[in-house]
C-alpha cells in the first residue's frame, strides 16, 4: 500500500485523483441525506435565479445599458454566475484558511500525503453548489441563441476556452483572497469582498462604471476577463470604454498568468506560515 500511495504521489496526476477522491467522499457521505441535499441545492438555484431576476429588473426599466440589450445583458450575467459558481464549487472553501491557522487543523494537513490545497479545497466539499452552476448555464444558453453572433468557426472553438478560462481566472483569484489569511487571519470578509463582490461587479456591462473602476478590473485584478472581453469577442463590438480591442483575445493568456501568480502566492504563504501551536 506504501509503495501504491508513493508511486500515486510522484505522478503528475495525484493533486486530481486526490481531488477527485476525496470530493468523492464527501459527495458520497451527503447522498445519505438525499431529501437534505435536493433542498438544499434547490434553495441555492433560487439564490442564483433571484440574481439574474435583478438583471432582468434592470434591463427592463433601462431598456439598454452601455449600448447592450436584455439578451447581451442576460449573455453577461450568465458568464458571471456560471464561472464564479465553478471557481466557487472547486476552490471556495479555501475562503476557511484563516479558520484552519486558528485551530491548527492546516499543521495535520501539512503533514499528510496529499497537498495542503486540495484537502482545503475539498474539505466538506459541498455538491448543493451544484445549484448554482446548472441556472447559470441555463441562462448563458438562452442568451448565446438569442444574441445576434456571428458563429464563425473561430467563435465556436473559442467558446469553451473562454468559459474554462474565465473559471480558471476566478479560481485564482479565490486563491489569491485566500492567502491574505497568511498574513492576517481574520481577512476572510476583505477577500470575500473581492470575489463575490467581484461577482456583483462583472454581472453587468463594465461601461456603466467609471474610466478608473474599468481600468482597475483590466489590469489590476483582471476580472474584466471573465465577462466583459469574452462578451465584446462574441458579439465582435467595439470596446466602448476605450480600451484596445486586442485585449479580447487575451482571456486565456490572463488566465494562466493569474494562475501562475496564484500558485507562487500559495507557495509564499506555505513558506511563511508559522504554526499556531493550537
Amino acid at each position: 500500500m506504501a509503495d501504491l500511495i508513493s508511486r500515486a504521489r510522484g505522478s503528475v496526476a495525484w493533486p486530481l485523483r486526490a481531488y477527485l477522491l476525496l470530493a468523492w467522499t464527501w459527495c458520497r457521505a451527503l447522498a445519505q441525506y438525499p431529501t437534505s441535499l435536493v433542498l438544499m441545492t434547490l434553495a441555492t438555484s433560487v439564490g442564483v435565479f433571484a440574481e439574474i431576476g435583478a438583471v432582468l429588473v434592470v434591463f427592463g426599466h433601462a431598456g439598454r445599458l452601455a449600448g447592450f440589450d436584455l439578451a447581451e445583458g442576460l449573455l453577461i450575467a450568465g458568464l458571471a454566475a456560471t464561472a464564479f459558481a465553478w471557481a466557487d464549487m472547486i476552490l471556495g472553501n479555501v475562503e476557511r484558511l484563516g479558520e484552519h491557522i486558528r485551530t491548527g487543523s492546516l499543521d495535520v494537513m501539512l503533514v499528510r500525503p496529499v497537498p495542503p490545497l486540495v484537502q482545503m479545497a475539498t474539505d466538506r466539499f459541498a455538491p448543493r453548489r451544484l445549484g448554482r452552476i446548472v441556472p447559470g448555464s441555463v441562462v448563458v444558453v438562452f442568451a448565446l441563441a438569442a444574441c445576434d453572433i456571428d458563429w464563425t468557426p473561430g467563435r465556436v472553438l473559442m467558446l469553451p476556452v473562454l468559459l474554462t478560462s474565465g473559471t480558471a481566472i476566478c479560481c485564482a483569484v479565490w486563491v489569491i483572497g485566500a492567502c491574505l489569511q497568511f498574513l492576517v487571519a481574520d481577512a476572510r470578509e476583505a477577500a470575500n469582498s473581492v470575489t463575490y463582490g467581484g461577482q456583483a461587479l462583472t454581472e453587468y456591462p463594465l461601461a456603466i462604471y467609471g474610466r478608473d473602476l474599468v481600468r482597475a478590473v483590466t489590469f489590476v485584478l483582471p476580472l474584466a476577463f471573465v465577462t466583459w472581453q469574452p462578451v465584446l469577442y462574441l458579439l465582435d463590438r467595439p470596446d466602448p470604454t476605450g480600451l484596445p480591442d486586442a485585449l479580447r483575445h487575451a482571456t486565456p493568456l490572463v488566465a494562466v498568468v493569474l494562475c501562475l501568480v496564484a500558485a507562487a502566492c500559495w507557495r509564499f504563504g506555505l513558506r511563511h506560515y508559522r504554526s499556531s501551536g493550537s
